[in-house]
């Protein structure tokens, strides 16, 4: 099993959490098996940024973001060299530390 540190988030997740996590599963299956309800409007096919989070360690055990994803993150809100989105990164065996923004593409609209 791979741990997965999920930095507090006042909406989803407020005290943090600590998962234990299959590896292969994706980091969106992972959180959403933990009761933690990170948006995914477009069902985790690669299509929206509402599912945006930071890899603040365990980045480079992910696979590789291919183009849609890259393209994609493009429009995030809080973009940073260590975005992924959280449907498209696949855990492996490494432990990793995430963080999820403030604020998704969905917050950002609702509040301008």
């Amino acid at each position: 099993m791979t741990q997965i540190v999920v930095l507090p988030h006042s909406e989803y997740c407020s005290e943090g959490a600590v998962l234990e996590v299959t590896p292969g599963t994706s980091i969106c299956e992972a959180l959403l098996e933990n009761n933690i309800p990170i948006e995914h409007a477009c069902d985790m096919v690669c299509a929206c940024t509402t599912c945006h989070i930071i890899v603040k360690e365990g980045y480079r055990s992910l696979n590789e973001p291919d183009e849609n994803e890259e393209d994609l993150l493009d429009r995030a809100w809080g973009l940073n060299p260590q975005s992924r989105l959280s449907c498209q990164a696949i855990v492996a065996r490494e432990n990793l530390v995430i963080e999820i923004p403030k604020y998704s593409i969905n917050h950002a609209k609702e509040n301008h």
